[in-house]
């Protein structure tokens, strides 16, 4: 695994270069969906320090058996408003954000444990009926709903886009998140900060750091096919 870690920081780091970006500015979330905690501390052991996660339960099991190794843990998964109570607890950043209930239900159970869960917005950037996300029409209404609750906080946005074998063609869709963050900007919503853009994995993650990724999130490149 330590030669997978490698080959990706550096891959990262060029991709950074070539655009003129600073490479300390995109960080690796280690996408461990599935993953034992056994190759997780494998992970951790090369120098990974951030990772993601798309199912409460199993990553709960995993964050109290490695507790003992600091890491910071982010949920990357859809995520349902009765699990609400246990993400607040789990992770320090949720990418997954895309509706007014569900901020809702952040901020309940945030403001139980005097906690202010940092979040991005999930952002349906290819109008795919089958994926998660707030439409790009709908991100800044309801970036500005969400900006209003007290224990939560909004990072950035974030985006799974449609899935080609060719990475260019995934660009399109990276290059409106970027417009998204800029036009949010714009809107000056207090309580609200834009520095993370969450969107690149394995197939596509230097297309994505082209336009503008802080965040990658890259699971199969460092562990192998999800079992």
């Amino acid at each position: 695994m330590k030669i997978k870690v490698k080959t990706i920081q550096d891959r990262i780091k060029t991709a950074a270069m070539a655009c003129d970006r600073d490479p300390e500015l995109i960080r690796l979330v280690a996408v461990s969906k599935t993953k034992s905690a056994r190759m997780v501390k494998e992970a951790m052991d090369c120098g990974l320090k951030i990772f993601g996660e798309n199912y409460i339960q199993e990553a709960r099991k995993k964050i109290i058996d490695l507790s003992a190794t600091p890491a910071s843990w982010h949920f990357v998964g859809h995520l349902q408003t009765n699990k609400a109570r246990y993400a607040v607890t789990l992770f320090d950043l949720i990418h997954t954000v895309d509706s007014i209930k569900l901020g809702l239900a952040l901020d309940k159970q945030a403001k139980k444990i005097n906690k202010i869960q940092d979040v991005l917005i999930q952002v349906n950037t290819g109008l795919e009926p089958s994926k998660s996300g707030i439409s790009p029409d709908d991100t800044v209404d309801l970036v500005k709903s969400i900006s209003t609750l007290g224990h939560v906080r909004i990072k950035g946005l974030m985006t799974v886009p449609p899935l080609y074998n060719e990475p260019d063609r995934v660009a399109p869709y990276f290059r409106t998140l970027r417009a998204l963050r800029d036009r949010v900007i714009q809107e000056n919503i207090s309580h609200v900060d834009m520095s993370e853009l969450s969107m690149g994995m394995t197939g596509d993650f230097e297309v994505a750091i082209r336009e503008g990724a802080t965040l990658v999130r890259i699971g199969t490149a460092i562990f192998g096919q999800r079992q």
